[in-house]
């Protein structure tokens, strides 16, 4: 369960055990109310019992070892693509294994390939997906600038300083009609891409950037003075010649 204290302190507890935390101990008795009911530390203080949603794994269980693409740039993909809930998904590379899990939540029916070169970040991957729950993840440990098996592939997602090599293998592995989306960090990177694109005959083509700002609502309305501003840029294409 996940446990909400309203000062913003919060917990993901998987275990029968007392659980401490810094507002007090929880009683293992105090666990087994059950979700939608206040919890009480041995300090009085109180927790809410909330069932707990793909944002509360990732932030407290998913272990990170490399930069990911973050949720709001990840939901522009599934927002861009309109990929169906039964589709065949490439993800190059794997990192910790956040877009792909990310993504088999929103298709539980289809399937995830996703391809990680660097044996590094295997073990922390294959783990968080274990702990994910889901099923429909194939980790394939490969280097993905020398090819990729699958075919008819419905969507490519590149996310490595190499994906201008890829570009050419998510061409022959994608679906008449499939997406190729990458990922870039700065502008070099993006060159690259576009230009290696460009050469493979994709179609509707678009580069965009998600930026999110939050608002304020303590004392004044204002936007906050800190914001999670440019992460990185996302190129979408599609194959229409087979």
């Amino acid at each position: 369960m996940f446990l909400l204290l309203s000062s913003g302190e919060s917990y993901l507890v998987d275990s029968g055990k007392d659980f401490h935390t810094k507002s007090g101990v929880i009683k293992t008795g105090e666990m087994k109310k059950g979700f939608g009911k206040k919890i009480k530390t041995h300090l009085g203080k109180e927790f809410f019992a909330i069932k707990p949603t793909l944002k509360d794994i990732f932030e407290k269980k998913i272990e990170r070892t490399a930069q990911v693409m973050l949720p709001k740039d990840i939901t522009l993909i599934l927002a861009y693509t309109g990929i169906y809930n039964n589709s065949l998904v490439i993800d190059a590379g794997t990192g910790s294994g956040f877009t792909a899990i990310f993504l088999a939540n929103y298709i539980p029916n289809g399937k995830i390939v996703t391809y990680e070169n660097d044996k590094r970040f295997l073990k922390t991957a294959k783990r968080n997906i274990e702990i994910s729950g889901c099923s429909n993840i194939k980790l394939r440990n490969a280097d993905v600038t020398k090819g990729i098996k699958e075919r008819n592939v419905d969507l490519v997602i590149l996310d490595l300083q190499d994906a201008d090599k890829v570009v050419k293998h998510a061409r022959d592995a994608l679906d008449y009609g499939g997406y190729l989306v990458v990922y870039s960090p700065t502008i070099d990177h993006l060159t690259k891409v576009l230009k290696s694109i460009k050469k493979k005959n994709f179609i509707d083509t678009k580069t965009v950037e998600s930026i999110v700002r939050e608002w304020q609502s303590e004392r004044t309305l204002r936007p906050k003075t800190i914001g999670l501003m440019h992460t990185g840029f996302l190129t979408f294409a599609r194959k229409v010649i087979l």
